[in-house]
């Protein structure tokens, strides 16, 4: 059982502290964030397999991780507030060409971000040529283009 809610523990960890740092795709990682991911992945396996490193204890702490998250999967599709509280919203960050600086603030987003963006989903290279950007919950920035 000591297995079972370690694995419960880690997760809501994890979930908590993948909400706090931010929406990054695995695409906008960068070196520095990939190794951090690494030296979290090798703490968050010491702290849930403790001492006992057997293939039984693997097993369920690997089948807990997965149950949890299926059952979180059933939990968001039947309450959407526990989406939105696991998941967030989409942010607006362009509004009918006008950027809002508090939300790429609290969104750790740069202009930069937006404009590439621009360029590899619309071929857009100005801020003026967006009409939209938003910050999607899973951290992918979508693009609206200003009408020509």
């Amino acid at each position: 059982m000591d297995s079972v809610a370690r694995g419960l523990a880690i997760y809501v960890i994890m979930l908590i502290a993948m909400r706090l740092s931010g929406r990054r795709t695995v695409a906008q990682l960068t070196p520095f964030d990939f190794v951090l991911l690494l030296i979290v992945a090798e703490t968050t396996q010491q702290a849930l397999l403790g001492d006992d490193f057997s293939i039984m204890n693997a097993t369920i702490l690997i089948l807990t991780l997965f149950s949890v998250d299926i059952a979180l999967s059933y939990v968001k599709q039947w309450f959407p507030r526990a989406e939105l509280l696991m998941d967030g919203t989409p942010t607006v960050l362009v509004a009918d060409g006008e950027v809002d600086t508090h939300a790429l603030k609290s969104a750790r987003v740069g202009i930069e971000d937006i404009l590439t963006a621009a360029r590899q989903q619309q071929g857009l290279y100005r801020l003026d040529q967006i009409k939209f950007a938003v910050l999607e919950a899973d951290g992918a920035i979508s693009i609206v283009p200003q009408k020509t």
